[in-house]
C-alpha cells in the first residue's frame, strides 16, 4: 500500500467527517435559533467533531467505502436530539431544522467548488508533472477540496430523500395534511429498514444519476482528471 493512497484515503475520510459534523451543526444551531436548549445542554452545539462521532456512520461504513473505492460514499453522525415543543410552531420549526443540513452541505460544496476552481486558475498546469513538494501539496489539496464537493453534494440531495430518518421527510411531514404527519410518525419506526432496502435494491440509482450530474458540473473536465488520477 503506497504513501500517496493512504493520504488519499485519510484526506477522504477528513472531507466526509467535515461534511457530516457540519451538517449535523446546522441542525443543532437552527434548533437553538427557534428556542430549544437541548443541542446546547446535550453538548452538541459545537464544531468538535468528537462530540459528534457515530462509530459505525462516521467511522466504520465511510472508512469501507473509501478503501473500496466506491463511486457513493455515504456516513452519519449521532443525530443531534432536538425537541420541538419548544418550537413556536413544531412543524415549521422542524422544516427549518431539517433544511439547515442539506442547505449547508449545499453552501459547503459551493464554497469549495469556487476555492479549487480559484486553485486550478492559479496554479501552472506544468507543475503537476513536476514531482516536487509543491506540486505533490497542490495536487493533495485539490484532492481534498474535490473529494469535499462530492460529498457534500451527496449529503445534500441524498438527505432530501423524503423518508425517515433523512432530513427530506421532515419537509414532506410539514407539506402533508394532518393524517399525512401522523403517517409520516408511524413509518418512522420502519424508516431506517425502508431505506436501506432501497439501497441494496437500487431504488437509488437515479438520485445517483443526479448527484454525479451534479458534482461533475461544479469540479468541470480539468479538476475531474487531477481528482481520477489517484
Amino acid at each position: 500500500m503506497s504513501v500517496s493512497y493512504v493520504l488519499d484515503i485519510v484526506l477522504s475520510l477528513i472531507a466526509m467527517f467535515l461534511a457530516i459534523v457540519f451538517h449535523e451543526y446546522a441542525h443543532g444551531h437552527v434548533a437553538s435559533r427557534l428556542g430549544d436548549p437541548t443541542p446546547r445542554d446535550r453538548g452538541r452545539l459545537t464544531l468538535n467533531p468528537l462530540a459528534h462521532v457515530d462509530p459505525i456512520g462516521t467511522i466504520i461504513l465511510p472508512l469501507a467505502l473509501v478503501v473500496l473505492r466506491s463511486p457513493f460514499v455515504f456516513g452519519w453522525a449521532k443525530p443531534v436530539p432536538i425537541n420541538p415543543s419548544y418550537f413556536r410552531n413544531p412543524f415549521r420549526g422542524m422544516l427549518f431544522v431539517a433544511l439547515a443540513g442539506p442547505l449547508t452541505n449545499a453552501s459547503l460544496a459551493l464554497v469549495a467548488t469556487g476555492i479549487g476552481r480559484l486553485a486550478l486558475t492559479a496554479i501552472p498546469v506544468s507543475l503537476f508533472g513536476e514531482g516536487s513538494f509543491p506540486a505533490y501539496l497542490a495536487d493533495a489539496g485539490l484532492y481534498f477540496l474535490g473529494f469535499f464537493v462530492i460529498v457534500n453534494v451527496i449529503l445534500a440531495v441524498f438527505n432530501m430523500i423524503p423518508i425517515p430518518p433523512l432530513d427530506g421527510s421532515r419537509v414532506l411531514a410539514y407539506l402533508l395534511p394532518p393524517r399525512g404527519r401522523r403517517f409520516m410518525l408511524l413509518l418512522e419506526q420502519y424508516g431506517f429498514l425502508i431505506l436501506l432496502g432501497l439501497i441494496l435494491l437500487g431504488g437509488v440509482s437515479g438520485l445517483l444519476s443526479l448527484t454525479s450530474v451534479i458534482w461533475e458540473r461544479l469540479l468541470g473536465t480539468s479538476w475531474g482528471i487531477i481528482l481520477f488520477a489517484h
